[in-house]
């Protein structure tokens, strides 16, 4: 592929409307995300009605916009690759439908990513190491909705070696920060909130550390945090009970994040780096206590630049970028599906 070679990604799988046109050497020639967090703070959560509407009147000016500041028009891209899955469906549907409309109205080929081989694949923008990351490597992909283990052998070649037994990690943030009182999204506030506390002061359980394997549990931790502020004398925690509770909450998930990247690390003898990468890559706490795991086993720690740990479009024409090197497109029929595990995805043949 000439690496002049562009791409247009779409990116629309939950509460971040965004677009990216990409060169095929890594190049990013425009990017641009709009937050929905004013729209979904009201509800504590994401609405995916809301979603699925923002995503309609918002994602088609995006992708003219960056079309126009990378100085291109549709018929120049090399193809148009749009998330598809897993995710909300009405904001899947959304992203898919303009992408698959742009690539017959200029008869380009058509790339359906699955959201979860963008965040895998962001390890392999050059820039983020130095020619970026080599295969096989271990993905640690820890997120709202998502908490693997996941053995990266190519693109399209992934085996989960550990998953959520409940609770992605990113979930039991949210959980323990609304049990603090802290706005939505609960991750960063956690964080912020944890700067300022003492993580020895509450007793709180790591689970599954030490086990075998590479599974987690983050329900047990919920649950401990929800017990100590119900024990709390004279009713609602101080601000220092929740600083302390926040800095606690956060080292027990670095912890068993750390241990159980460890397990995964032993089960993947070959591999040249640990890649980490989803909402929660973007704590500090988490990412030094991977970046200890990793050396541990001689090896480094590549994560994403903090803007591209949440969910991007830069990582959607990216990973569209993989799959067209190899000649891996989809037919415009291609159905959005919420539900997709990496292991189902095609790959090239070898």
């Amino acid at each position: 592929m000439d690496p002049k070679a562009a791409v247009l990604g779409l990116e629309s799988s939950c509460d971040e409307t965004a677009a990216a046109v990409l060169r095929a050497d890594g190049t990013i020639l425009a990017e641009a995300v709009l937050s929905q967090l004013r729209e979904h703070s009201l509800y504590g959560g994401v609405v995916p009605e809301i979603a699925a509407r923002a995503h309609l009147e918002h994602l088609p000016r995006l992708a003219a916009q960056v079309i126009a500041e990378a100085g291109l028009g549709f018929a120049d891209l090399a193809g148009i690759a749009a998330t598809s899955g897993p995710g909300l469906i009405g904001g899947l549907i959304v992203g898919a439908s303009l992408g698959k409309g742009i690539a017959l109205a200029h008869r380009l080929p058509f790339v359906a990513v699955n959201h979860l081989e963008a965040h895998a694949l962001t390890a392999t923008l050059p820039g983020l190491v130095p020619g970026g990351a080599r295969f096989p490597y271990l993905l640690l992909l820890i997120s709202g909705g998502h908490c693997q283990c996941v053995a990266v052998e190519a693109v399209g070649r992934y085996r989960r070696l550990g998953t959520t037994l409940d609770d992605a990690v990113g979930e039991a943030f949210d959980k323990a920060a609304k049990l603090l009182g802290l706005p939505w999204p609960g991750g960063p506030a956690l964080e912020r909130l944890a700067a300022a506390g003492d993580a020895a002061r509450f007793a709180l359980p790591r689970p599954l550390l030490g086990r075998p394997g590479c599974d987690f549990s983050f329900s047990g931790l919920k649950t401990a945090v929800a017990n100590a502020v119900a024990r709390l004398p004279g009713g609602a925690p101080t601000e220092t009970d929740k600083a302390d509770l926040a800095a606690g909450f956060q080292a027990a998930a670095a912890a068993v994040l750390a241990d159980r990247a460890g397990h995964a690390l032993a089960m993947l003898p070959g591999a040249t780096a640990l890649v980490v990468a989803g909402g929660v890559a973007a704590n500090a706490a988490v990412r030094h206590a991977l970046g200890a795991a990793a050396a541990r086993h001689g090896l480094p720690l590549v994560a994403p630049p903090l803007r591209l740990c949440t969910d991007n479009a830069v990582m959607v024409a990216w990973a569209g970028l993989e799959r067209l090197r190899l000649g891996l497109t989809d037919a415009l029929g291609h159905a959005p599906r919420p539900r997709w595990p990496l292991e189902e995805l095609p790959g090239a043949a070898i």
